[in-house]
Formats: C-alpha cells, sequence, structure tokens
C-alpha cells in the first residue's frame, strides 16, 4: 500500500501541470494576454481531463489523494516562480527623497528609464519626488539605484494596468 507506485509519481506530476497551466492562465488573463491565456487554458484543460481520469480511477488508495494534494502545491509554487521569472507587465516606482536631490533622476535618466521629478511639500518640510515608469522585469533594478544613491528614501511601487501613449508611450519602454 506504501510502496512507490508509478501512479502516485503521476498524479503528482499531472497535477503540477495542470496548477501551474492554471495559474499562468489566470496571471494572463489578469495582465491582458488574452491570446496566450487561451492557448495555455487549452493545455490546461488537456492535462486536468487525462488527470481527472486517473485520479477517479485510482481514489481509493489515500497515498493517491496525498500524492494529488503534494502536486497541487507544487504546481501553485511553480506557477508563481515563472510568473516571476516572466515578470509581465508595467510598474510604477516612485520615491521621496531629500530635498533638491537631482542626482538620482539624472542617474535614472542617463541608464535609460523616463524620470519624472518634483518638489512636494510633507510633514517635515520640502521633499524631491521621483516617479518612474519600468518594466515590471527592471523594478528591483531602479530601486537598488535610489537605495544606493539616496538610502533613506521612501519607495513604494505598484503595478499599471495600462496607460496611454502620451510621453511614456509604449514604443519608448
Amino acid at each position: 500500500m506504501f510502496g512507490f507506485e508509478p501512479i502516485i509519481f503521476i498524479i503528482i506530476v499531472i497535477n503540477i501541470l495542470y496548477v501551474t497551466f492554471f495559474t499562468l492562465r489566470m496571471l494572463l488573463v489578469i495582465k491582458g494576454q488574452k491570446v496566450w491565456a487561451s492557448i495555455i487554458s487549452m493545455l490546461e484543460v488537456y492535462v486536468y481531463l487525462v488527470g481527472l481520469t486517473i485520479i477517479l480511477d485510482n481514489l481509493k488508495d489515500p497515498v493517491n489523494m496525498v500524492a494529488y494534494c503534494l502536486g497541487w502545491g507544487l504546481g501553485v509554487y511553480l506557477g508563481g516562480k515563472i510568473e516571476e521569472y516572466l515578470a509581465l507587465g508595467y510598474v510604477t516606482v516612485q520615491a521621496i527623497v531629500n530635498p533638491y536631490d537631482f542626482e538620482l533622476p539624472r542617474a535614472l535618466k542617463s541608464q535609460g528609464y523616463g524620470v519624472a521629478s518634483w518638489t512636494a511639500d510633507e510633514k517635515s518640510g520640502r521633499r524631491t519626488v521621483i516617479q518612474v515608469l519600468v518594466k515590471r522585469r527592471h523594478e528591483q533594478k531602479v530601486v537598488k539605484v535610489i537605495n544606493k544613491m539616496s538610502p533613506n528614501a521612501f519607495v513604494i511601487s505598484y503595478e499599471l494596468k495600462n496607460f496611454q501613449e502620451g510621453f511614456w508611450g509604449k514604443g519608448t519602454l
């Protein structure tokens, strides 16, 4: 009963594939990538149907149920890791730094990033606000530059759903 059987491995692998495809499809839909989401969904449903057939034929053994759960958890993890690697979409990185810090925007611009900066008033006085729109895969590079040049900066970033062409057109990113 508790010896290794090939069916256990098959259940785990099928569930990893299914849940990974499911996770990626959902992320692609959220990111507006309808064509890729549709392609992934076809693979997802095929793997699901194959897996469902195997699992329903072998549900009496509790080890198979554990294998199913293990595959599900690993699929969620793998889907998340793949999404991190793909880093789809855009983010805005905003930093509030020391007043009149003009070197940081210059440094970011010299690295090819579009930067908007302005002076703002806050509770403790004047500060410089820097805003950078970047592809998500470049977010950590921008944050590292900010932290290196302005270690006390208050930094936030948030994902964008869409934006219009204008100054920050998609062709310039």
